[in-house]
């Protein structure tokens, strides 16, 4: 694709002809992309802002976007926030836009009152973005809240019910279930839809959801979330999806399940934090048989 900066110096004509391409398919695939390219900076843009500045709403969203340089005003920026999954925040609430605009059953919130005390205790779960070139991608993620290991994920082009049918399978699969393990979620469709519902129940696991319009009740997702961005999303430029969803498979499992040192694990990575837990589990059963 002949971008902006490779025109500077040459007329379109003289670049299209250095390039072989006829000027109709130049300007063609001009028109097709530039407007995509946009939507997708600006939206990569107001979630950084968001992420940043916790306390600001549209109107300071968009004078910051101003001040970058943007050319935007405050009700397209209030619509995108709203239409789209971005990070944003009232005064005093941090809201996570979700749709919850369905019929299916919402289950009580149930992961408040837990006192985790070992791995498959609580598994929490959430979707975010992840932005390519000109379009954005969706990440789907479930975390033992215990040890905060990412137990499954799943990468994909659309926001719908198979892609975290997707995580959830893939954490089946490498955990060892046992019954009433609470899964706790948002009340997005995905997680309510009888599909995932269905799954969930099949393997005995007791469901908790969200209050509305309070994310910090799944603060380990958004706290996972933030390092994802931070530590890994931020630094790269994914050419697609393929090599999106490479880079991710290198972070989620091999930095930041075996090899990132959390705080909250007194400096130990969520894999040698479960280790250590094992260890002191079995040593204690040894001690009282």
């Amino acid at each position: 694709m002949i971008t902006e900066m490779q025109l500077e110096g040459y007329s379109v004509a003289r670049a299209c002809e250095l390039s072989r391409v006829s000027r109709a398919g130049f300007y063609r695939q001009w028109v097709e992309k530039a407007p995509r390219q946009f939507d997708a900076a600006l939206r990569d843009a107001m979630q950084r802002i968001a992420l940043e500045n916790r306390c600001y709403g549209y109107r300071r969203v968009t004078e910051t976007l101003k001040q970058q340089g943007w050319e935007v005003n405050h009700k397209r920026i209030a619509r995108m926030l709203r239409e789209d999954n971005l990070l944003s925040l009232r005064r005093r609430l941090f809201v996570v836009t979700t749709d919850s605009r369905h019929s299916f059953r919402i289950y009580p919130n149930l992961a408040r009152q837990m006192i985790l005390t070992a791995p498959n205790q609580l598994w929490v779960a959430d979707i975010t973005y992840i932005r390519l070139a000109d379009v954005f991608v969706y990440l789907g993620v479930i975390l033992d809240a215990f040890s905060r290991r990412v137990v499954g994920w799943e990468l994909d082009s659309h926001l719908t019910t198979p892609l975290v049918l997707s995580a959830l399978q893939q954490a089946l699969a490498c955990r060892t279930v046992t019954a009433n393990i609470v899964h706790h979620s948002d009340r997005g469709v995905q997680y309510c839809s009888g599909d995932y519902v269905g799954l969930l129940q099949e393997h005995g696991f007791t469901i908790s959801m969200s209050r509305p319009g309070n994310p910090w009740d799944n603060a380990t997702c958004e706290s996972f979330m933030k390092t994802l961005k931070a530590e890994e999303v931020y630094l790269k430029q994914y050419r697609d999806i393929d090599d999106a969803r490479t880079n991710l498979s290198e972070f989620l499992d091999n930095v930041y399940n075996r090899r990132r040192l959390h705080s909250a694990l007194a400096y130990r990575s969520p894999e040698a934090f479960e280790r250590a837990t094992a260890v002191a589990l079995s040593s204690r059963t040894e001690a009282t048989a």
